[in-house]
């Protein structure tokens, strides 16, 4: 997979969502099924968007102890997911014991990522809520770092941290990239944001994009305006 635009379908129901991509007559976006889409609609709704054509970055953000993290993704690894991910405050052990049950019995798997700090999360939220004192760019390096040692494909961090993670892990090791908005767009309650053609110039390998797309008079046109400033 090359760089690609990857849509937030952060819709309630399977109705909505399927509302949404409708439009999008000929074209199949990439698309993030996160926690709210899930839990409301359940596994089926993965399963019938991928027989629609698209790709699909299920987003969980997995967290809890090594077994039952590894035991959840063997799970998942049935949905033929393209991407999933975990947080990657879970530690070394986590990631591992993730990788190990993601992986099928044919040595198959999707791509595994881990979130290292969310886009809402700043350096004041950070030091007085998670009592983390370093540098937020010091600490998304290191997270970054032990999930590569931990054998995963790359990491969710905000685009302003894209470049410094493949100068840390390497040009091969992924960054997707959400807190992306418009120069002329709402950033909303996201904290560190940038352009997609930011993004692009900084080294961003995937950005998620939701509500500039998703809440766009135009979706269509939107999804298609950030292909072009991204891919080109």
């Amino acid at each position: 997979m090359g760089r690609d635009v990857i849509v937030a379908c952060d819709f309630s129901s399977k109705e909505e969502v399927f509302k949404f991509l409708d439009k999008f007559e000929g074209k199949k976006p990439f698309v993030k099924i996160g926690m709210e889409l899930f839990y409301a609609e359940g596994p089926e709704i993965v399963r019938e968007i991928k027989k629609r054509g698209h790709k699909i970055f299920l987003d969980l953000k997995l967290h809890d102890i090594p077994n039952t993290v590894k035991k959840s993704m063997s799970v998942l690894s049935n949905l033929d997911v393209d991407i999933t991910n975990l947080h990657a405050g879970g530690t070394k052990r986590m990631m591992e014991a993730a990788l190990e049950g993601l992986t099928r019995a044919d040595g198959t798997r999707p791509l595994l990522i881990a979130v290292t700090q969310l886009t809402s999360t700043d350096q004041e939220s950070m030091e007085n809520d998670l009592l983390i004192k370093e540098p937020i760019d010091k600490v998304v390096m290191h997270y970054a770092k032990n999930a590569a040692d931990a054998g995963l494909d790359g990491v969710v961090c905000s685009p302003l941290e894209a470049g410094k993670v493949h100068e840390t892990c390497g040009e091969k090791f992924l960054t997707i990239t959400p807190g992306v908005r418009f120069a002329d767009g709402d950033i909303g309650d996201q904290k560190r944001v940038m352009t997609p053609a930011e993004a692009k110039k900084i080294g961003s390998d995937y950005i998620v994009v939701g509500r500039p797309i998703t809440a766009a008079a135009d979706p269509v046109a939107a999804y298609e305006r950030c292909l072009a400033e991204f891919v080109g």
